[in-house]
């Protein structure tokens, strides 16, 4: 009888002690979510943490002053006031360990309007675009071989793309230009590397914006050139980045971000910095004015 009443008592207390264990994961759980909140962070700390790729012209730095500016810099800085919030310029980083920093708090967004992409998908999410990068195909300047030739022709093993690992031009060029033969250029190479390797005969075609190809023209006159088409090879959003699932704080910066765009601040700010004139699309209003009577 006394062993029965035993057991009954010990998986009473087995129960109860399984409740309150079970009682304290929740409210621990509850708190770590809590924690995790950027937009409480945000709003009792009264500022955003920015980390920021630099990358001509969404964000620019001065080697001498230290100073940020670009698109994206002074777009920030414009929602920053308009919330009432500071803008702490936390950490530059680069394109590839940008998220980590996301996922580990050490900042609460990437300022630099960056292209989204499925794998960045993957572990961010991403503001209203800002503005829109055309992208287009780059050719040897005079080679008349490519004076009458449709974008479609140049998925052909006759023609040679320049690629670099892991960004746009490879991932375009193995989408729409499978047949293509590729010359391959290592990850940290430079964007201009692309078009010396078109100017030099290496290649026969490589694929960037404008914005990007205006200095190396700038420097080269003649050296190459657009391939002549009715539209962009691909057309790209810039946005800001967030951690994943970061919902109440995305919406509060898509609201300012809104606000800007419809005001025609954003437009003024992007011709501000735009390397060539038209090199970059404007996010298309939300509304259609009435026409006529």
């Amino acid at each position: 009888m006394k062993i029965t009443i035993y057991k009954e008592f010990a998986a009473l207390l087995l129960v109860a002690l399984s409740f309150l264990f079970m009682s304290g994961c929740s409210s621990s759980i509850q708190k770590t979510s809590h924690e995790q909140s950027v937009y409480d962070r945000v709003m009792k700390q009264g500022k955003i943490r920015c980390g920021y790729v630099v990358y001509t012209p969404g964000c620019m730095k001065d080697p001498n002053t230290g100073k940020l500016s670009g698109i994206g810099v002074d777009t920030i800085e414009m929602v920053g006031k308009n919330l009432g919030l500071e803008i702490e310029w936390t950490e530059e980083v680069g394109w590839g360990s940008m998220i980590e920093g996301l996922l580990t708090n050490r900042y609460d967004m990437i300022a630099t309007p960056v292209w989204i992409n499925a794998n960045r998908a993957r572990q961010a999410d991403f503001s209203k675009s800002l503005f829109y990068s055309p992208v287009f195909a780059y050719v040897k300047g005079g080679d008349k071989r490519f004076s009458d030739i449709s974008l479609e022709q140049l998925n052909s093993p006759g023609y040679t793309v320049a690629t670099i690992d892991g960004e746009t031009a490879e991932i375009i060029a193995r989408e729409s230009f499978p047949l293509a033969k590729k010359v391959s250029l290592p990850q940290l190479s430079d964007l201009s590397q692309l078009l010396l390797t078109v100017s030099t005969g290496k290649a026969d075609f490589t694929f960037m914006e404008p914005s990007s190809a205006a200095g190396f023209i700038e420097h080269n006159a003649n050296a190459v050139e657009v391939l002549k088409t009715s539209k962009p090879v691909r057309v790209f959003p810039n946005c800001w980045m967030f951690k994943r699932g970061q919902m109440e704080f995305k919406n509060m910066i898509d609201s300012a971000l809104e606000q800007i765009l419809i005001s025609g601040m954003e437009e003024k700010i992007v011709h501000k910095y735009e390397p060539v004139r038209n090199s970059l699309y404007l996010d298309a209003m939300p509304y259609k004015a009435p026409t006529g009577n």
